[in-house]
């Protein structure tokens, strides 16, 4: 049961716990349908000070190979050198590079997100999903977030028209993130 916490009671270390987390993304298909699909293998740290959150910080490590769409054709070919060329960059990662407060559990999250050979700046709108004290006596915190990137920016795969003249992928890609974070450490020091 999640509970409402002051934001000093969540300073500390936190690893992201992949077995209760999601990243994710969609994309419009045709123009008419979102594909969803998600990355099975990643990992990061975030680091809270909630004295001051702005001082706050966060990693997370993905494995390109590990992208997951339930179709195994449409995977290969994603995980390929078309878009995210796994065999060559078998990583995307992001690093955190300040977290403004907008209230309400609402924070914006600024960072660079290297995709690639090509490092951008990447803003995650990130809500505060509540902390508990799980089964194990281990305290968690969770976050939910999107950012929506243009795939074209990292070099992702080309967009040939379809029948109609349209594009048959969007360029414009929606990144969602679940994040269950299970504290290492009470201690902070930034």
């Amino acid at each position: 049961m999640s509970t409402v916490v002051p934001y000093t009671a969540l300073t500390g270390v936190y690893t992201i716990d992949p077995a209760h987390s999601t990243i994710g993304f969609s994309v419009r298909h045709a123009m008419i349908a979102n594909v969803r699909g998600r990355f099975g293998a990643f990992e990061g740290l975030v680091k809270l000070d909630g004295y001051q959150p702005s001082r706050s910080e966060a990693y997370l490590s993905v494995q390109t190979g590990s992208i997951e769409t339930s179709s195994p054709d449409r995977d290969a070919h994603l995980a390929g050198p078309d878009f995210l060329d796994a065999a060559t960059y078998p990583l995307m990662v992001f690093r955190s590079a300040g977290l403004a407060d907008r209230g309400d559990g609402q924070f914006r999250l600024r960072g660079h997100l290297r995709i690639k050979d090509v490092e951008l700046p990447l803003q995650i709108h990130l809500a505060f999903d509540g902390a508990t004290e799980d089964e194990n006596g281990d305290h968690r915190a969770g976050f939910s977030g999107t950012a929506l990137v243009r795939r074209s920016d990292w070099g992702l795969g080309g967009n040939p028209p379809d029948e109609t003249g349209g594009v048959l992928v969007s360029d414009k890609v929606r990144l969602n993130f679940d994040i269950s974070a299970v504290r290492l450490s009470r201690s902070y020091a930034a």
